[in-house]
């Protein structure tokens, strides 16, 4: 036996190489996710629409973000996340690029809403589901809590580089350069992801190499989304985890992400400023989301989202009272805060759909995540509403607050008993 035998290190499985263009993946795609905030303002003082216009065409791309993604999930099954995910990418660069070119209202509502919508409802955390069903049997929970993580990383890398952009040169600058990130991202998607184990001669990480793996499945994608759904949709867990998320979606991506920088800027704070914060909250973000991961593999998921939307219910009932030209240090305890818990709600969201439902488990999440972007629409519209009526968002604020409590008591009533 040689020196060089005995010291040679085990090579780093394959399923770590994924994951990593899997974040780079959703990386990209996160860059649009981050603008609706940074242009509200722009496109209100250039087209003089209302910001209850503006937020239907967000509404739009929300709903669709999440309608799509247990279809999506079913289609990567049928046709393999390296194809779904590049044509995902190529729709929200098209989507982000022509909407430099529109006139009209509804022209923001086609590209913003319907075509960046479905194309990064193709991905995102349905996507980050599905590689962790099928590469990783150790783990899962930490490395869905990167991938999670990535979105708030693409708005930590793209959120004040917007701001300043729309502020500086224009908001049609930040759309492409939103457009020009998805299309980088795509080759290495191509060339780099591979749909499964198998295709490289290798096991899932953990997996037992004599325990059979399941395969693609040969059903239109569009029917097995659908039976499942008519499966899942006759179990009580499935409404208390579909409940408890369009409350995250609303009280995250359809109330903060969209309407946070308008409402700070009602209050005198500057955009780029507003939007340095929110960057703040993606920073803490990937601290709680990757701690949420690591602890849905050992604490039981349903008491971690009880606690997850109790302090976010509470941390919004504050908010109002924050608010300043100035950043305070009160202001910059809450987006600590809030940023830990931001969404800390996925990894033991998606534990729960696996423990339920079994491999079936990432296309109930997909349809549990639809009702995530559902909640998040309908807040994303009330909330401009209530600006536009009321002069002030105070009521958007407390009405999430109080919901958020009310998904704590959801969370609790899941049972975690595996139904097949």
């Amino acid at each position: 036996m040689t020196l060089s035998t005995t010291t040679r290190r085990p090579r780093l499985h394959r399923a770590w190489f994924v994951a990593a263009v899997a974040f780079v993946a959703i990386l990209g795609a996160a860059g649009f996710r981050a603008t609706p905030g940074v242009l509200i303002t722009p496109l209100q003082d250039e087209f003089g629409w209302s910001k209850g216009t503006i937020s239907l065409a967000v509404s739009i791309n929300l709903v669709l973000y999440g309608l799509t993604a247990p279809f999506a999930a079913a289609l990567m099954d049928r046709f393999g996340m390296r194809r779904v995910v590049a044509l995902a990418l190529l729709l929200v660069a098209a989507g982000s690029g022509l909407t430099t070119l529109m006139t009209a209202s509804w022209q923001l509502q086609l590209l913003w809403g319907v075509l960046v919508g479905l194309g990064t409802g193709s991905m995102a955390l349905v996507f980050a589901a599905t590689v962790t069903d099928r590469w990783f049997v150790r783990h899962r929970g930490l490395v869905m809590g990167v991938l999670t993580a990535a979105g708030a990383t693409g708005q930590l890398v793209f959120l004040p580089v917007l701001a300043h952009l729309a502020q500086g040169p224009g908001w049609r600058v930040a759309a492409l350069t939103v457009a020009a990130a998805a299309l980088a991202v795509v080759p290495f998607v191509w060339w780099l992801l591979r749909d499964r184990p198998e295709d490289v001669g290798t096991t899932a990480l953990g997996a037992n190499p004599d325990e059979s793996r399941t395969l693609p499945v040969g059903t239109n994608a569009a029917v097995r989304a659908l039976t499942v759904l008519r499966s899942a949709a006759r179990t009580r867990p499935f409404w208390f985890l579909a409940g408890g998320f369009a409350i995250c979606g609303a009280s995250t991506n359809g109330l903060v992400s969209t309407h946070f920088i308008p409402a700070a800027h009602d209050h005198g704070m500057a955009e780029p400023a507003a939007a340095g914060l929110l960057a703040v909250v993606g920073i803490f973000d990937i601290v709680g989301t990757v701690a949420s991961g690591w602890l849905s593999d050992k604490i039981d998921p349903r008491k971690l989202l009880a606690v997850y939307y109790a302090l976010r219910g509470l941390s919004l009932m504050v908010l109002p009272s924050l608010f300043a030209a100035t950043t305070e240090p009160s202001m910059l305890i809450f987006i600590v805060f809030y940023g830990l818990d931001w969404v800390a709600t996925v990894p033991p969201t998606v534990a729960l759909c696996r423990s339920i439902y079994g491999s079936d488990g990432a296309v109930v999440f997909g349809w549990v995540f639809g009702s995530h972007q559902v909640g998040a629409a309908i807040a994303a519209v009330a909330a401009g509403l209530t600006r536009d009526q009321l002069g002030a968002y105070d009521y958007a604020w407390y009405g999430a607050g109080l919901l958020c409590l009310l998904a704590t008591g959801m969370s609790l009533a899941i049972r975690h008993a595996r139904t097949r």
